[in-house]
């Protein structure tokens, strides 16, 4: 027991951690639950969306009604949607290998046979941050090269592709005999991380629709979460084969490695046999016969229902109006390539593309510093460096984070579309930041005395714990979502390339820094995060859209891309054409004749 050792005086005078953080996640529980309450109440019920959906038609629909007639957000409309559900969670078994990753390296890191074998990592904290940061610097080259497979070859092959690099990287990992054959399968093994976690946020973000698009891009973040706490609690498990001590088995650490090979499997088949193509890619390849019989099956209704006739002819308005913009501004690029440079290009050099650009690069960024991977990574080593003692007891504290991580994301499905982004990452924000001063605070008061001030370290542990629970349903969540749904779909899949890269480069960078940190500066490593979530606290409240409900095919509204009367004349005559055509109407217009030019170009550009 943590307290054994403990004289009678001092450990009457200790109580026990839960009386602090207990109180703390009731009343982070009970707003939510307000929050979710009032939201159910104030949403359209089903049976008012069931009756305005029969009482519509394509050419009465708008957007906004369109919008609507998609029913409830959260819980309720992820449940009625009962497609869209099980898509995303079989497809976010990516973001399960993502989190069983990111959790399984810091139980392993403290294990007595892997430190005997690999003496040179065990007891050098650089290495240690290396062998950490390789993942992650594979996974910044992954997250780049992503972005042509997706848009060449779709969004769910490149998925199956990055399944193929994860397993190479775990088998390397799992029967690793020295340095350089762990760190080689760490960075293959990091490619195919990074595909997954640019690929499967951008394919659940284009098959869902938009009442459900926070909720379903926030199941990959919670099956995030069950990865490491699924990864936590086996290294606390294996870690007993053959014992903890010199006796301990290599089966301790290799097991771990070994078995996430099942469920990368299980997403590999699922890529061919599961998963459907996204219906935004088939129409950008002209397939759109496919597109919509595809719709059709996610939506649950016929190919002629209202709802599937107007959001097929949303998705074709966008991406006719990104491939007609692409013609217009690139008229000298010939091939996929010169016109792939050409939209990276103007991701930098288009105002409203750069500003949402740095949006989506910036909260991924803040992201990971506000040091919850340096939680996630080092746990064990930072509950160690606050008073708890032995392995045993540190991958147990480190076992609840994992828990925790999982239970507050559950909230996050059910209030990122009904409240929105910006009240969610400000709740999540403000309380970060107060963990992180707390625990700073305590570290600096109780460094060299953490022996005789238990409770100052089970405290600390506490507030660690409360960081976890307010990073997992906001900035957890949220910094998944802006990625996939404000871009245009001709630049989507490069736009999510660099976003989840500047993500990937950033946990790098964490990984690496914060052993040192905590060797060298201690509790100034707190100190560090805190202004970290501080400005995360700052920027969303006076800088930060809110898209909560926007389709994505209407965010240049919000973001200025459309402002111009070129522009808005284009995306008018491109929804004159497609209601002509949905009508079999001739259409006779001086632009016709250069969209089924187009439209022949896009069919043989791929």
């Amino acid at each position: 027991m943590p307290f054994a050792n403990c004289p009678a005086t001092k450990r009457s005078r200790i109580r026990h951690p839960l009386y602090i953080f207990c109180p703390l996640l009731f009343c982070t529980l009970l707003l939510c639950y307000i929050l979710l309450s009032s939201a159910f109440v104030t949403k359209m019920s089903n049976e008012k969306a069931d009756q305005m959906i029969r009482s519509s038609s394509v050419e009465e629909m708008s957007s906004v009604d369109l919008d609507s007639a998609f029913g409830p957000s959260g819980f309720r409309g992820l449940v009625r949607s009962s497609n869209i559900l099980f898509y995303s969670l079989f497809a976010s078994l990516g973001g399960f290998l993502f989190g069983y990753d990111q959790g399984v390296i810091s139980g392993v890191l403290v294990m007595r046979d892997f430190e005997k074998r690999f003496p040179r990592v065990g007891g050098n904290g650089d290495l240690q941050g290396w062998v950490v940061s390789i993942m992650q610097l594979g996974a910044f080259v992954g997250a780049l090269i992503n972005s042509p497979l997706a848009d060449r070859f779709s969004r769910r092959y490149s998925i199956a592709v990055a399944c193929v690099a994860f397993l190479i990287g775990s088998v390397l990992q799992a029967g690793a005999i020295d340095n350089s054959m762990l760190f080689i399968g760490r960075f293959i093994g990091g490619i195919g991380l990074g595909q997954i976690s640019m690929g499967v946020p951008l394919w659940i973000g284009e098959i869902a629709p938009p009442n459900l698009r926070g909720s379903a891009v926030t199941l990959q973040q919670f099956a995030i979460a069950c990865g490491i706490m699924i990864s936590f609690w086996l290294d606390y498990g294996t870690q007993y084969i053959g014992g903890i001590g010199e006796g301990q088995s290599q089966l301790a650490w290799r097991l771990p490695f070994a078995l996430r090979v099942i469920p990368a499997i299980a997403l590999l088949i699922g890529c061919f046999f599961i998963l459907p193509f996204s219906p935004r890619w088939l129409v950008k390849v002209r397939r759109e016969h496919e597109a919509l019989a595809v719709l059709s099956r996610l939506r649950k209704l016929p190919e002629n229902h209202p709802i599937v006739q107007a959001e097929i002819m949303q998705i074709k308005a966008g991406a006719r109006f990104d491939a007609l913009t692409i013609k217009e501004k690139f008229p000298n690029a010939k091939t996929s390539a010169q016109i792939a440079y050409q939209q990276y290009k103007e991701l930098f050099t288009q105002k409203h593309l750069a500003k949402r650009l740095f949006v989506a690069c910036f909260l991924q960024f803040l992201q990971q510093f506000t040091g919850v991977n340096a939680i996630i990574y080092y746990a064990p080593k930072m509950f160690k460096s606050i008073g708890l003692s032995g392995n045993s007891v540190s991958l147990l504290a480190t076992g609840v984070v994992g828990i925790i991580n999982v239970v507050a994301t559950v909230p996050a499905i059910g209030i990122v579309d009904n409240y929105g982004r910006r009240v969610v990452l400000m709740f999540g924000a403000i309380f970060m930041s107060l963990s992180h001063f707390i625990i700073a605070t305590l570290y600096a008061i109780y460094e060299h005395s953490w022996a005789e001030h238990l409770f100052a370290g089970w405290a600390a542990a506490a507030f660690v714990w409360f960081f976890v629970f307010n990073f997992a349903y906001s900035v957890g969540c949220i910094a998944w979502i802006y990625p996939t749904e404000i871009f245009p779909l001709g630049v989507r899949a490069q736009a999510m390339g660099i976003a989840i890269s500047v993500n990937w480069i950033s946990n790098f960078v964490i990984g690496l820094i914060t052993p040192i940190m905590l060797n060298h500066i201690k509790f100034g490593t707190f100190y560090f995060f805190f202004a970290f979530t501080m400005v995360l606290f700052c920027w969303v409240m006076f800088f930060l859209p809110e898209t909560k409900g926007v389709p994505m095919e209407e965010m240049d509204k919000l973001w200025g891309g459309s402002e111009g009367k070129e522009t808005a004349d284009r995306m008018g005559r491109i929804q004159n054409e497609l209601k002509c055509e949905s009508r079999n109407v001739p259409i006779y217009s001086k632009t016709s004749s250069y969209s089924d030019d187009l439209d022949i170009e896009m069919q043989e550009q791929y």
